[in-house]
């Protein structure tokens, strides 16, 4: 039989080419889609800490209100996010994805609209089950889309550029924004991208199969009784006197009590939150324990150095935003490339090289001192941010690999709580810091010290408990 011609060939290419394109743009689409939700969220929070100054001048607030306006969302976000993934086995991952976008941008335009601090700080509690409800189901939705382990790896890396895109150019749009039209426009940029991601899921992606499981109510309202409690113990302990205030003691109580009660339910329920097969996952709570550190210090980081321009170096939020684009810039390219050696290498060492990375940038920037120049204290904050970056797609990917379809929104939906708990903690505990020392400088170095130790525990967490890829 004679070999097919050069022209057969070329036109044989390009019909398989015209085939396959659609084919990708209908993947693109998807995974834009998923994205869009994780978008808002991350948008939220670099965009509104950009905005803090501005919220501090209209409503006279004083530092314990600023932490919480941010903090108010990631309360909720990290106390519902296992009730989340709850519910996304109940209603589906796609009509739960829709369901907590719809919540986000109706909380997002109360945001806009809040006459005082107390309103603000109500509505961005909102917008936090909002995102409890959509964030588990986004990673649902892109593990069910992909089931090829090899190609989702490779789509976690977009989707993670995609939201480090969000997280890198959050300063930069909430610093135009707040310039050009006030802080409240900030909040007007989640209503189109809601919108757009809300026809996007409806039209691209197929209806998820429902697989209800029964849940415990009660583990559920210990689990928000314990974040509730440590979040004014964090926040307001600096303003009632920490162990001499009585308040603060119980406030302390109540989340030990409310953390132990929670951790003896879940031994002796039927119905556990964290199925016992995810309880006792080695890899799984490794993974979980590097997870909360590597948000501990991104959020930390952009809640100390978007105070620091605009309260040290007299920045106004436009430049704030201007001046943060380097350190955060990085976040989306390094995003990705982390899903391609991921796919290559294995996540554990890309995991290890990222923290350690991050944690040479975090010592770089604690030698260096806040008293440095603009110039070099952006190059180790940077590469601390990079590090980050590295590893974090490689960390997702990773949990999602060791918890299986089976629980996959209760993986995902575990992991983002325990990272949201690491947000919280570290944007309270850098509050706590500036209000403990005054000295820019001193709490620069003392910031950062803390930082490189995070990382580095981190690392110690990923290399011994987790299994060679």
């Amino acid at each position: 039989m004679d070999a097919p011609s050069k022209e057969v060939l070329v036109e044989r290419t390009a019909l398989a080419q015209a085939d396959d394109k659609p084919r990708r743009i209908r993947t693109l689409g998807v995974v834009l889609a998923v994205s869009l939700g994780f978008v808002m969220a991350m948008l939220d929070v670099t965009v509104v800490n950009v905005a803090l100054s501005d919220i501090q001048s209209e409503f006279g607030s004083d530092l314990s209100t600023l932490v919480w306006v941010v903090d108010a969302y990631t309360l909720t976000f990290a106390s519902l996010l296992l009730l989340g993934g709850s519910l996304a086995d109940w209603l589906g991952a796609k009509n739960a994805y829709m369901a907590g976008l719809a919540l986000f941008i109706v909380a997002s335009g109360l945001c806009g609209i809040a006459p005082s601090t107390a309103l603000l700080i109500v509505a961005r509690l909102i917008q936090g089950c909002g995102a409890a409800l959509f964030l588990p189901s986004s990673l649902t939705l892109l593990t069910q889309s992909f089931p090829d382990r090899a190609i989702r790896v490779k789509m976690v890396g977009i989707w993670g550029a995609i939201v480090g895109a969000a997280a890198s150019l959050g300063p930069f749009i909430g610093g135009l924004l707040v310039h050009e039209f006030g802080w409240r426009s900030i909040f007007a940029l989640n209503l189109p991208i809601g919108a757009f991601g809300l026809f996007l899921t409806f039209i691209l992606i197929g209806t998820s199969k429902r697989t209800p499981r029964p849940f415990d109510i009660v583990s559920h309202v210990l689990l928000v009784g314990a974040l509730s409690a440590l979040s004014f113990t964090l926040i307001e302990g600096p303003n009632f006197g920490w162990l001499s205030s009585h308040w603060i003691v119980l406030s302390i109580s109540a989340s030990i009590t409310a953390i132990i009660l929670f951790l003896l339910r879940e031994r002796i329920s039927s119905r556990p939150v964290i199925p016992l097969d995810l309880f006792r996952n080695r890899v799984f709570w490794s993974l979980n324990g590097s997870g909360f550190l590597l948000s501990f210090v991104l959020f930390g980081e952009i809640f100390l150095i978007s105070l620091f321009l605009q309260k040290a170096r007299h920045a106004s939020a436009l430049q704030t935003g201007i001046k943060m684009l380097p350190i955060m810039g990085i976040v989306s390219l390094v995003n990705y490339l982390s899903g391609q050696f991921t796919a290559l290498w294995g996540g554990r060492r890309i995991m290890t090289a990222g923290y350690a990375i991050g944690a040479c940038g975090a010592i770089g920037a604690a030698v260096l001192g806040g008293a440095a120049p603009y110039w070099q204290i952006v190059i180790p904050v940077a590469i601390c941010t990079a590090g980050i970056a590295l590893a974090g797609p490689a960390m997702i990917a990773s949990v999602m690999h060791a918890v299986g379809d089976a629980y996959a929104n209760v993986g995902s939906a575990t992991l983002n709580a325990v990272r949201q708990i690491g947000a919280l903690c570290g944007v309270a505990i850098m509050g706590v810091l500036l209000g403990l020392v005054p000295d820019w400088q001193i709490a620069f170095r003392m910031a950062f010290a803390t930082f490189a130790v995070c990382l580095v525990l981190a690392t110690t967490l990923v290399h011994r408990g987790t299994r060679s890829d």
